[in-house]
């Protein structure tokens, strides 16, 4: 399958704005980008790339005052198979986890777990473990949170999503990678593409995607508590501890959004 995705989001300005941008795609599709998806601007600005430490694919730049577009348009191979099913494993000691995922076991901005652990533990610790405790939190958070874009708020916690019971894609992961984080699973944060593609219609507009990864049997594998079923045409872009890590553009000034499209559409017969 031959997807083509992108994006174009225009900014109105009042002044000269640095910017971080995370609009790529993650390293690790590369090898599947047929046209790549590089990102360029109107106005042309100067632009300078660097990787995070989460190994991330960041551009820095400048944006003038005045309207700002930023722009990406790539075609990507993809098996066009839906999502793997992680296989039944057992989670693995903490004194066993390799010292890099260490990281992904503690608090961070948007995941409280100071806040959750003792009702993680009151939920989950006395059911089973492993794959299996990993999808009954993706299954409790499905259920919990009712979705909405009209709930979107971009300083919403886990616990407030807990307590709140709405949310966007970024909080339900935000509380399953909390929850996992709890019962001693390492759980980072994903950002992306999700398409529509195998999904019934009428599809919503093109939005960016939020999910997870769980450190289970030596590898990372992807749970998404959101959607909650494998689904088709997914793309990683960033991952990190939680949103605050992966601003897909962090702008240092005011600003207005006033144009947001994303598009990822597959290619039949040379046509999207």
């Amino acid at each position: 399958m031959r997807i083509t995705l992108g994006c174009r989001l225009t900014y109105q300005l009042t002044q000269a704005t640095p910017m971080i941008v995370m609009l790529n795609m993650h390293y690790s599709r590369f090898g599947d980008l047929e046209r790549p998806d590089y990102l360029t601007t109107i106005p042309a600005v100067p632009l300078e790339s660097y990787r995070d430490r989460f190994e991330n694919w960041c551009v820095r730049l400048v944006a003038p005052e005045g309207q700002f577009t930023l722009t990406t348009d790539g075609i990507c191979r993809d098996a066009g198979l839906r999502d793997p099913v992680p296989p039944m494993m057992d989670q693995h000691a903490v004194q066993d986890l390799p010292s890099e995922t260490l990281v992904y076991l503690l608090g961070s901005r948007y995941c409280d777990t100071d806040l959750l652990s003792d009702q993680a533990w009151q939920l989950f610790g006395n059911g089973p473990t492993g794959t299996a405790r990993v999808q009954a939190i993706c299954d409790y958070v499905h259920n919990h949170i009712r979705f909405g874009y009209e709930h979107a708020r971009a300083t919403r916690t886990a616990s407030q999503a807990l307590a709140e019971g709405h949310g966007v894609c970024r909080d339900y992961t935000h509380l399953a990678i909390t929850l996992c984080r709890c019962m001693n699973i390492p759980a980072r944060y994903c950002t992306g593409y999700l398409s529509d593609i195998g999904e019934p219609l009428p599809h919503p507009p093109g939005d960016f995607a939020a999910w997870m990864e769980v450190y289970l049997g030596g590898q990372w594998w992807m749970f998404d508590p959101r959607n909650n079923v494998p689904r088709m045409g997914r793309v990683l872009m960033a991952q990190g501890r939680d949103a605050a890590d992966v601003p897909l553009v962090q702008t240092f000034g005011p600003n207005t959004l006033s144009g947001f499209e994303v598009w990822t559409d597959e290619i039949t017969d040379g046509k999207a």
